[in-house]
């Protein structure tokens, strides 16, 4: 079997932008909030492959034929009780069909690699609580839940000017 019959993960690349928002979609859809922004692509776009260093990496699960079906998004952050930086995993999701056939576990993996590559020691995400699937998934990959409630705090532009 050649190499594009073979499920694998990557980085993604910018012809991925406009499936990378399809699968946002519907992860937001999976998730029951709300849709993410309509310039998506564009604003995803600039964070990976801006003239900046990228401080955002997102990765991408394919299947035989090179069909994406699934993302991971990570970012570095800190930690202060710890005095050390982290890897942030924003999402990891696979459209439906996709989930149980190794995928997640590959794209698991393909973040903990990204952590070592940045030298970090540790992974850190949330999930709802409802969505029993994936806790089951993250305990079978070894990870340990932490009970907290995530908080989310708009900030209005300054009107200072």
């Amino acid at each position: 079997m050649n190499e594009d019959q073979q499920p694998r993960v990557r980085r993604a690349r910018p012809d991925d932008l406009p499936r990378l928002a399809e699968l946002a979609a519907e992860h937001a859809v999976y998730e029951k909030a709300a849709p993410p922004a309509p310039d998506f692509a564009e604003r995803l776009g600039a964070l990976l492959f801006g003239p900046a260093a990228p401080r955002v990496r997102c990765l991408v699960a394919e299947i035989a034929g090179g069909e994406v079906v699934g993302y991971a998004s990570c970012a570095p952050e800190f930690a202060t009780w710890q005095a050390r930086e982290y890897l942030h995993m924003d999402c990891l999701f696979l459209r439906d069909g996709h989930r149980g056939l190794g995928l997640g576990e590959r794209l698991m993996a393909a973040v903990v690699a990204e952590a070592r590559e940045l030298g970090l020691s540790e992974v850190q995400w949330q999930t709802p609580v409802w969505n029993e699937g994936a806790r089951r998934f993250y305990d079978r990959v070894g990870a340990a839940g932490r009970e907290k409630v995530r908080y989310s705090l708009e900030v209005a532009p300054s009107t200072e000017g």
